[in-house]
């Protein structure tokens, strides 16, 4: 319940979003828009990065095939144009009777401090600060695999991807089994988008002048789940379309296999087997961050995500607010136990309803329940195709869709990101000069 003992503070209600993801980020541009710029309201956003890049483009990011710098936006910016302010720190406790928030400090490459730590004071907090990689307690993942949770590890995943490749091209000798293998474990979206992305940057990447490199012979994409079939979550019929092209592009399929260890030289299933690889992605499952378990008592639910009430308020506290993939919401759908899966337009419809109740709570009012409308499932496989299905179209029959149609509906939805953040005029005005830029650039990225 809300702490009315402790009073609101003087001056405009103090609204802090901590976490600049695509919930956080738009949550925040539109309650700057509509409440910082006319004094209602005092908006902050708190992020541990400077930048924010929409999550769904991270597999492009790790198979070369899209620049960051062409796509990364700016808190700062983005806090100038849109009347909120951006403080760059990380969240790493909670004082719920003062009502602030501690912020850690934070360093340079050179160990030198930016940031020092501090508090930061709320009248309403929302905590979207998305998940972390869950390995399960695999032993190797975290020493001999890359998780594709932030940009730093998308870009990270490149550059090993990239100097193998040079490697194999200025060695002495042939390129040994393995070497230039990439193992992706876990099928969900994530892992089933970036294995054909890097079917087909890695064709572009040795196309530059790595004529050592025997694409068909020396690369080879193994995709590994679990689960009977990939795409566990969507509908079996997306799953058999994406298996079919995948294997059509000789990119090896593994349903129904566990991993049992991530070694140095490949990855081990729990059948014996060892995969030879030296490059492996790990996207089998995320979490909650474990600072959640240290925000000063509030509920942790399934996977250590804070648990929350239909109104996203957090269940121990009526001021503090959850979204996107750290708050377990209950909801029908196709996530485990109940709970909303870890997608973007839950995150997004979460922010929108975010919005509402904090404008109720600024006129009194009581707070209103969240609904979930699923509107389906679209996956990119790459410039291949693109599958999918629209839930509630066609009186009220879900559709499914393959090809150039999918694909435009899925481009879509990265404009209508950007729209939420920029409006229709200068997310045209981008997306024109980006067209335009393209035509004088390397199809993936070299360095």
């Amino acid at each position: 319940m809300p702490r009315d003992s402790a009073g609101p503070a003087p001056g405009p209600h103090r609204i802090v979003v901590v976490g600049g993801g695509a919930g956080g980020l738009e949550l925040a541009t539109r309650l700057g828009d509509t409440l910082g710029r006319r004094g209602r309201a005092r908006v902050t956003l708190v992020d541990r990065a400077r930048s924010h890049l929409w999550k769904p483009l991270l597999h492009e990011v790790a198979a070369g095939s899209l620049n960051v710098d062409d796509h990364a936006l700016d808190y700062l910016a983005q806090a100038h144009w849109h009347g909120f302010h951006y403080r760059y720190g990380e969240l790493v406790g909670l004082d719920r009777a003062r009502r602030i928030i501690r912020l850690g400090p934070t360093f340079d490459e050179d160990g030198r401090e930016v940031t020092p730590k501090r508090d930061e004071a709320y009248d309403t907090l929302v905590i979207s600060i998305g998940s972390t990689t869950n390995d399960f307690g695999t032993p190797g993942v975290r020493e001999h695999a890359i998780p594709l949770e932030t940009t730093d590890q998308a870009r990270r995943f490149n550059r090993r991807l990239l100097n193998a490749c040079i490697r194999a091209q200025t060695q002495e000798g042939p390129v040994r089994p393995g070497q230039l293998h990439v193992a992706i474990i876990g099928a969900g979206a994530t892992g089933t988008e970036l294995a054909a992305e890097l079917h087909r940057a890695t064709r572009q990447l040795v196309a530059y002048g790595l004529d050592r490199i025997d694409p068909e012979r020396d690369i080879r994409i193994t995709l590994i789940e679990a689960a009977p079939r990939i795409l566990p979550a969507l509908p079996e019929r997306l799953s058999s379309a994406a298996t079919t092209l995948l294997e059509g592009l000789g990119v090896r399929v593994l349903a129904g296999t566990r991993v049992a260890a991530v070694r140095s030289d490949g990855v081990e299933l729990d059948d014996g087997r060892l995969l030879e690889t030296e490059l492996v992605v790990w996207s089998a499952g995320v979490k909650g961050p474990a600072v959640l378990a240290a925000l000063d008592g509030l509920e942790l639910a399934r996977m250590q995500q804070l648990a929350v009430r239909p109104t996203l308020q957090t269940t121990r506290d009526d001021d503090i607010f959850a979204l996107g993939d750290c708050a377990a919401c209950p909801g029908p759908g196709p996530g485990p136990g109940g709970f909303l899966p870890p997608r973007a337009q839950a995150a997004h419809q979460q922010a929108s309803h975010v919005r509402r109740q904090i404008g109720r709570r600024l006129r009194g009012e009581a707070p209103e329940p969240f609904r979930y409308r699923d509107f389906g499932s679209l996956v990119s496989l790459g410039r291949y195709t693109t599958v999918g299905s629209l839930m509630g179209v066609l009186s009220g029959r879900n559709m499914y869709l393959e090809g150039q149609l999918a694909r435009l509906m899925y481009r879509s939805l990265y404009k209508m990101h950007q729209r939420a953040l920029h409006g229709v005029g200068k997310t045209a005005l981008v997306s024109l000069g980006r067209m335009l830029t393209q035509r004088g650039e390397p199809r993936v990225k070299l360095h």
